[in-house]
Formats: structure tokens, C-alpha cells, sequence
């Protein structure tokens, strides 16, 4: 019958859409499960592994029953999750605490002792990864919870991420060393590829730390692209579920590299799949390592290209604090931003305020708003903040090319741009390029997509997606604007490396404020003319 179930966990909830091969998407379903945070370290974000389990038991079922679809016409269910999110496990496959999520920033300190011992020791395995460690990634987490869980390491089986772990459950998979691991997880935050034999060595995990002895061992498996089944559904979950036992399940991955390709990614393109952070998402037909680029992993997206993986660590995060300062809410916040022009405000906004992702890979940094004045309100800052999104994705972009990765279509994607014209034409005026935006929505889509795959109702991804992927409406960039933001540009880059990397060289930054002022005052003008 062509029928899938695509599924999603996001940072606060899970979706579930049932898709036909030639209908598309016939309904959905959300599920939420708390994140937990503490005032006491702003670092901490953690979720359970049960809620989820919980939450995609009701949301299957609902999106089911959205769809009039039966699950026993299932014929194969696909699943995409944040990342890096981590979970400890004993030799049961028994989670040994809550994931760390992908949020989670309480590693630093582990991020950047690896760091400093992968440069001392000239590990390859680091400039895959861009040249810096982050504390976002697998191997300082589950440094950290060896460190604070002194009571939980005799119990230690293995770590998982969580679209491997949520697989591997729902497979039935009882033994850490029986669960298919994604290539695309382990490869992006893992520092894992076969061209060194998957891990780094013994030697070099233990001169990290003598904490690591042993883990190298354990976290030993087998690592397939998402072309390769992870298992079949166990006949326990097909019953909680209300699906039919043995249906396929693929490997699974990230969900910003699925959402790139519900976005309709091909060879050229990069993908922003914005949300509360970014993940931007490109594709090499060849191996070109990227400074400061967070990950180059053959497989991560289409499984015979190499993937490409960068971002900022928060956006609509941002957006959402600016407007709970402001006590409103981010939609009441964005009324009227239509009338802004570029750079009114005055403000230069480096959005730093969870840290930076790429290129500088630095979660010691904040949130740098500059031009501030005693008039200058809550929806100033919102705009400012759109720019400063869209300026810092230019910097990514610009290191993307430089590192012989070309830029030919960006692609808005994630579920921001879908309600938000204002920021994705911000976006085309910033990068100066038309910016296309996927006519519908594509959450889960991806999902959707590997599950036909796995159905074999697809010959090829590129048959998938010309099938399954909306039309994108395409935002031209603004001449006027784009002049402006180039000017804008200029500053922000001087800043944003004159600030945040601890090494850089004095720079002549005293120009700037200055020069906002009188940008401010241009735009401003317009309004009188």
C-alpha cells in the first residue's frame, strides 16, 4: 500500500506523520516530554529515555488515527532524533542516567582537554571535526558523567546516541554490542571513521583521561549509513505501538541532515535547518576537510555522498528569550518587524548566547548586543537578532567556500522559516542570494523518506524526494538591503573573531559603534522620505 510511519524527536517533543508513497503526508501526531534544566548550572539539559518511550506511544497511535491508516499497513517506520544527545547504558541496554542532551554545554571543560591532547599529540581525527572538540559531542559527555557518576562506573556497558538507542529498543536489542550504530551520529560527534579504524586509539582516549580505559572496547559495534537496517520491530513494541512485528526499521541518524533532505537537498546545496539552534547541512561529492567546520562525514546525508555539518547553537532559543524578557511572546514580538529596514536598529547582534558552534567552536562565549540607546525596545532587539543569525550563517558559509565546499542554493529549512518571512528574507539580504524555502512542511518528511527506503518502495533518495519533497518558493534578495548588510558584514566579521577566539590578534574595533550609528541613521531616513 506505500504506506510509512516518519518520526521526529525533537528538543521538547516527538512527531509522528503517516505517509503515502504518492499522497504524501496523511496525517500527525505530537507527543511532548519535559526538559529538564536547573537554575543551578544553565550548562544542564537533560531527558529521560522513558518519557520519550512514553511520548511516541501516545503520538503513534494519534497520528494513525489522523490518517484513517491501520498500522498494520505499516510497512516500515524511520526514526531521526537531536544530536549529540547521550546516554549511558549498562550491559542490559538499561540507561544509567538521563541523556545528556544536545544543549547539554556542562563538558566544556572535557571539549577542550580533548582538544588540547588531540593537537598534541596530532590526532587526524581532529580536523575532521573542524579542529576544536565541542562540548556539544559524544566523547566529552560521556567524559563528564565518568567523572561526576563515580558510583554508576562499575555498571558502565556502553553510551549510545539517541537515535541508535531509540532503534536498538525498539528492535528488541538487548546487548550494547548487538545495536546498529549511524554512521552519521558517530561520525559527526564521535570522532569516529574507518579511515583510522573507527576509534581513535586506547592510548590516545586514555592520555585524555584513565577513565576512558576500557571504552574504546565498548563502544564497538557495528556502524552503518542509513541505506542499512538497524533491526526489525520486536514484537513487544509492534504491540505497544498498534504496528506489525517485523516491520523494517533503518539506521538512523541525526534530525537536521533527515530535515535536509526533506528539504530536498541535492549535490551544491546547503540546507539551514533552523530552529531552536541551526544545523547547516551541505553535501561534497569528494573528502574536503573545513576548519573550524564541525563535521566532514562520508554518508551522513545520502549515504554515497560526503555530508557536511556546521551551525550556530541557538537560534530560535534566542528569539524565544528575548521575548519572555520582554514578557510576550515571540509572534506578538515579530508584529511590525515587516517595516524595519536593514540595519535601523543600530544594534550589531553576535548571537552567542549558548555558546558558538562554527567556526570558532567555543561554548565559553555570550550573547554581544552593541548600539544600544536609551530608546532602542525589546522588538529592536528581535530584528537585531535575526540579523545576527543570518550575519553569522554568512561567516559559516564563507568558510564552507573557502574549504572548496560550493554554495549554489541555500535552502531554508526547519520550522521557523515556515511561519517567518520576515527572517528568511533577512536571510536572502545578509547571504545576497536567492534563498528557497520549501512550500510545506517537511518535518519527518526525511524519516519518511529513509522508511520508504527501507520498504523498498524507492529505487533512490532522488526518487524520494522528487515524489515526497514540496516545490520551494524562492526570496530574492533586496539590492538596497544587501548593500547595507555588506557594509554590516564587514564589522560583524571583525568582531566576531576580533571577540570571540581568545587567540586572535588586537584588532581595530573602536570604528564600530561609530559606524552602527550612522548606518542606524540612514535606514531611519528612509521612513521620511
Amino acid at each position: 500500500m506505500g504506506l510509512v510511519a516518519g518520526v521526529d524527536f525533537g528538543t521538547l517533543s516527538v512527531r509522528v506523520s503517516i505517509f503515502h508513497h504518492e499522497r504524501g503526508r496523511l496525517g500527525a501526531a505530537t507527543a511532548e516530554y519535559a526538559l529538564h534544566r536547573t537554575p543551578n548550572d544553565p550548562d544542564q539539559a537533560t531527558q529521560s529515555h522513558f518519557d520519550h518511550l512514553r511520548a511516541l506511544q501516545t503520538a503513534i497511535p494519534a497520528a494513525l488515527a489522523n490518517s484513517g491508516v491501520a498500522g498494520r499497513d505499516i510497512e516500515a517506520i524511520a526514526l531521526d532524533t537531536t544530536g549529540s544527545s547521550v546516554i549511558p547504558v549498562d550491559s542490559a541496554m538499561q540507561p544509567l542516567s538521563e541523556y545528556y542532551l544536545w544543549c547539554d554545554h556542562r563538558a566544556w571543560r572535557e571539549a577542550a582537554e580533548i582538544t588540547r591532547a588531540a593537537h598534541e599529540s596530532k590526532l587526524e581525527a581532529i580536523d575532521w571535526c573542524g579542529g576544536v572538540y565541542s562540548s556539544e559531542w559524544g566523547f566529552s559527555k560521556l567524559l563528564h558523567w565518568l567523572r561526576n557518576n563515580p558510583e554508576q562506573r562499575g555498571r558502565f556497558g556502553s553510551a549510545f546516541e539517541h537515535c541508535d538507542m531509540i532503534a536498538a529498543t525498539l528492535c528488541g536489542v538487548k546487548r550494547p554490542q548487538d545495536a546498529m550504530r549511524s554512521v552519521c551520529a558517530m561520525g559527526h560527534k564521535w570522532l569516529w571513521n574507518p579511515r583510522w579504524g573507527g576509534w581513535p586509539s586506547e592510548e590516545f582516549l586514555v592520555g585524555v583521561d584513565p577513565l576512558f580505559a576500557g571504552v574504546r572496547e565498548k563502544l564497538q559495534g557495528r556502524y552503518a549509513t542509513s541505506d542499512q537496517l538497524a533491526g526489525r520491530l520486536s514484537a513487544e513494541w509492534a504491540r505497544r505501538l498498534g504496528l506489525r512485528e517485523g516491520i523494517p526499521i533503518p539506521v538512523g541518524a541525526f534530525d537536521a541532515h533527515w530535515d535536509a533532505v526533506g528539504a530536498g537537498i541535492r549535490l551544491g546545496d546547503v540546507v539551514n535547518v533552523i530552529g531552536t539552534s541551526t544545523c547547516i547541512i551541505g553535501m561534497s561529492d569528494a573528502v574536503r576537510l573545513i576548519a573550524g567546520v564541525c563535521g566532514v562525514v562520508p554518508g551522513s546525508v545520502y549515504p554515497a555522498m560526503t555530508g557536511i555539518e556546521a551551525g550556530l547553537s541557538a537560534t530560535g532559543d534566542i528569539f524565544d528569550a528575548i521575548a519572555k524578557r520582554a514578557g510576550t511572546s515571540v509572534a506578538a514580538l515579530s508584529e511590525g518587524l515587516d517595516r524595519y529596514h536593514a540595519g535601523q536598529t543600530g544594534l550589531l547582534r553576535l548571537t552567542w548566547d549558548n555558546g558558538d558552534r562554527t567556526v570558532l567552536v567555543n561554548p565559553e562565549l555570550g550573547g554581544v548586543t552593541l548600539g544600544w540607546n536609551l530608546t532602542h525596545t525589546s522588538r529592536d532587539e528581535l530584528f537585531a537578532a535575526i540579523e545576527g543569525t543570518a550575519l553569522h550563517t554568512r561567516v559559516i558559509l564563507d568558510r564552507m567556500e573557502e574549504g572548496g565546499a560550493p554554495v549554489r542554493r541555500v535552502i531554508n529549512g526547519g520550522g521557523i522559516p515556515q511561519r517567518n518571512n520576515v527572517l528568511n528574507q533577512v536571510y536572502a539580504n545578509v547571504l545576497n542570494k536567492p534563498v528557497l524555502v520549501p512550500g510545506g512542511d517537511v518535518t519527518s518528511l526525511g524519516s519518511a523518506i529513509f522508511a520508504f527506503m527501507a520498504a523498498g518502495t524507492f529505487d533512490s533518495l532522488e526518487a524520494a524526494q522528487t515524489a515526497l519533497c514540496p516545490p520551494h518558493r524562492t526570496i530574492e534578495p533586496e539590492a538596497a538591503s544587501a548593500a547595507v548588510y555588506g557594509e554590516l558584514y564587514a564589522h560583524y566579521r571583525k568582531l566576531y573573531f576580533a571577540l570571540g577566539a581568545p587567540d586572535s590578534e588586537p584588532a581595530a574595533i573602536g570604528n564600530v559603534l561609530p559606524q552602527l550609528r550612522r548606518i542606524a541613521e540612514r535606514a531611519r531616513q528612509k521612513d521620511t522620505r
